[in-house]
Formats: structure tokens, sequence, C-alpha cells
């Protein structure tokens, strides 16, 4: 049997595009999966490109596999860097055998059998194709709802590798979460660029269904027990999508709302569509709903034009909203995007330091939620065994929980009380 390396950058959505390209090569190629990469006939790396660290990871990687690998063995560069370097990755390394874009995962068998193949049409439509069936945990399933993103956010390269939005199928993904739910999966994660835009394009004509339709018809499956999504767009945050987060109960109480900046003017020059305030009201309603609801979000810090005045109205949300979990980086120009044309680009010291004030900030905030834990009892559906004796989980609202144990709670849902609370981990008991 040959031999399938593949390694993972960037988000939930490049993690589901690998199984994607596991499940057709294993199915339809004869591969195997390895973990050796010595071993592998076929190495393959899915790239991420929204920062520019993975992107420049990306040479040095497959330049370390060319180094390795067997005399025969192919590479093969995946996902978003692959969609908008295309050609220029054989090029730079000539020992790459094909490039394969992240809008084209479904053309993988084709791929590996010409030499030097180019196929990065971010247009090319997969909506409707059936992906052969492999998923790296039993326990909880990723499925897509949509492919593409339609915002034309200024810093944001991902419209350019994933092309225009498009849902897929309600049928389709209702049919693959009870196939999921059945071979064990409690929990089904959506998946989308602007996942509660879902309905606004199908490639096979008009329907009238949106996200909270979608979320209804999920929570319908009897072997479903837990719901999660990313990433929801502040935007589409209306009444009727909150109210049915809120009330239906197996919706996992976790919101990830990406913020961005706390400052209008500077939301304004992101073009995100919204402003500070209505973010504010849309989180605090969220509260006020759901007490208990673990809200993460996304900060740029350093975004072109941004003052002392635009960030502190950053750090003024943070302290209001009082994020359980902020993904914080300083902005990087992306290609093909039109701040990286900006004028009036904030000097890197400077964003490095306003980095480091909001991650302060955000540490000393989340000591003080912590300790509010301590003696909390969190329903934990459980997933993996950790080094110690210990198995772990997370709660409905997305708190990692990890408790003395073994593999006979792995699939399980169970009551913990909360014993020793920490920043980003809780240990507890089985009550």
């Amino acid at each position: 049997m040959k031999k399938l390396y593949i390694e993972t950058l960037g988000c939930a959505m490049n993690v589901r595009d690998s199984e994607h390209i596991i499940a057709e090569l294993t199915q339809k190629e004869d591969y195997q999966l390895t973990q050796n990469l010595k071993e592998a006939d076929l190495i393959v790396i899915n790239t991420c490109s929204v920062r520019e660290k993975p992107v420049h990871k990306l040479f040095s990687e497959i330049g370390y596999f060319n180094k390795v690998k067997k005399p025969q063995a192919k590479i093969g560069v995946c996902g978003c860097t692959a969609s908008h370097l295309g050609e220029e990755i054989i090029k730079k390394a000539p020992y790459v055998s094909f490039v394969l874009g992240a809008r084209n995962v479904s053309k993988i068998t084709q791929v590996i059998k010409k030499e030097k193949a180019v196929e990065v049409d971010i247009d090319y439509d997969e909506s409707t194709y059936a992906f052969s069936e492999f998923r790296s945990s039993v326990y909880k399933a990723f499925i897509n709802i949509s492919i593409g993103c339609d915002k034309k956010c200024t810093f944001c390269i991902v419209p350019n590798t994933r092309g225009e939005e498009i849902s897929i199928p309600p049928e389709l993904i209702v049919q693959e979460a009870k196939k999921a739910a059945k071979s064990g999966a409690k929990e089904i994660f959506l998946l989308g660029q602007n996942v509660n835009n879902y309905g606004r394009r199908f490639s096979d004509g008009k329907r009238d269904i949106d996200f909270t339709d979608l979320l209804k018809m999920i929570s319908e499956i009897e072997e479903v027990k837990r719901i999660r999504f990313t990433s929801p767009h502040p935007l589409h945050m209306d009444d009727r999508f909150l109210e049915e987060f809120a009330s239906n109960p197996k919706i996992c109480k976790s919101m990830h709302m990406p913020l961005q900046s706390g400052s209008s003017a500077i939301l304004r020059r992101m073009k995100r569509g919204y402003t500070k305030e209505w973010f504010l009201d849309r989180a605090m309603k969220l509260r006020q709903m759901v007490p208990d609801v673990h809200i993460s979000t996304d900060i740029i810090v350093g975004f072109p034009g941004e003052s002392e005045e635009d960030f502190a109205h950053t750090l003024d949300v943070v302290q209001k909203v009082g994020f359980e979990q902020i993904f914080s980086f300083k902005y990087s120009p992306r290609p093909l995007t039109p701040a990286a044309e900006y004028k009036d680009q904030v000097d890197s010291e400077v964003a490095s330091r306003r980095l480091t004030r909001l991650q302060e900030l955000h540490m000393q905030m989340l000591d003080e939620m912590s300790q509010k834990k301590r003696g909390k009892i969190y329903e934990v559906y459980f997933e993996e065994l950790k080094p110690g004796g210990y198995v772990a989980g997370r709660s409905d609202n997305n708190q990692i929980v990890k408790v003395k144990g073994s593999e006979e709670l792995l699939g399980k849902l169970a009551n913990v009380r909360i014993i020793k609370p920490g920043r980003l981990a809780l240990e507890g008991e089985l009550v």
C-alpha cells in the first residue's frame, strides 16, 4: 500500500479539507495514512495564507520534506497559499509535484497523476460534490456548510483564495450530519467563512433557507447531542439567530464573534460592515440571554491608520465584553488586499507594544474570571486522553476540562465539578 503523509496549517476549514483529501486518496487511490514522513510515497502540505508567517513556513517546510523524503516520493502543496501563489510555488521549489487550490480539493485524485499539475481555479464549484468519508475524530464531525466568502474586508486574502461564497445544499449537510451521528459523533461542528450568512446563494438555484433554519434542521437529528459552528459574522447576528442560539438546548453556548477592532473608524476602513456600538449591542444581548455564554474573538492591532485613540476603543470593548478567549495578532499586510497598499502603515514596534498591552489586559481578566469557576458544575463531552491519567473534553460553553479517568469516558457526556481553575483549562472531578 502507498503511504500518505499530510500536514495541515491554519483554520478548521483546512482541517476539514485535509480530511477530504485523506478520504479521497485512501478510498479511491489505495493510500494509507502515515505519521512517518520518511516512509511516505506522497507528502501533502495543506497551507494557510491568512497571515504572513504560515506562508514563510511553507517553503522551509517543503525544503525540509524534500531533504528527508524517499527518492521517488511526491510533494504536493494544497490550500490557500496554493490558490494565490499557484505556479510560483513550483518555480521556487521545482521538486513540488503539484499545486492544488483551496477551491479544488475534489481534484486531488487527478492532480497526483499529472506531473507539475496546477489547479487553482477560485470559481470552481464543489458545493454539490460528495466527498468520500474520513474523520480525524470519531467523537465529533466537522461539516462544511458553505465555500468561499463574499465579504470584502480590506485586510483579508480569503476571497482571493476561496472565491465567491456558495452555500452547500441543506439536504447534503443533514445527510452528512446523520451519517456522522450514527457512526458515533455526538457533536456536529458546522464550518464556513461566515456561517450565519448561509443561504445567500446556492449553485443549483434559489432556496428559502437561512442559517437559523439549518440549525433547527440539524437539531432534529436524534443522535446529535451538540452543535457548534464557526465563524459567524457580527453583521448577521440578528435577533432571530440569537434567540435560536439561546433557546435551542443542542446548540453549545459558545459564540465566536470576530471583533477585529473596537474603533468604528478602523472598522469602516476594514470594511467590516458594523460599528463598535453594533458589536457591543449584540454581545451584551447575548450575555443577557445566556449568562454563562463563552464569547471568543479575533483582534488585529496596528491596522493601517490605527491611532492610540482607536486602540483605546479596542481595549474598551475587551473590558466591556469580557471575552473568554482572544486570538490576537499584529496586522500583517497580505498580497491582493487593499490594506497592503495603504500609505499610513503603523510602525511595527508600536503595533508590538499595543499587542502586548492587549494580551496583558486579557491575561489579568482571565485570572479574575477563572477563579469564579471554582465549584461550578459543567456537562463535559470527553474526547481525548491526556498525560498523567487524565481525560479531557469541552463543556457546553467551550471550557476545556480534564478529570482523572480512563478511556472508558471517551465519547461520553458527564457532569464535572471544577476543583482547580486555570486561564485556559480547568481541572475537575466527576459528580
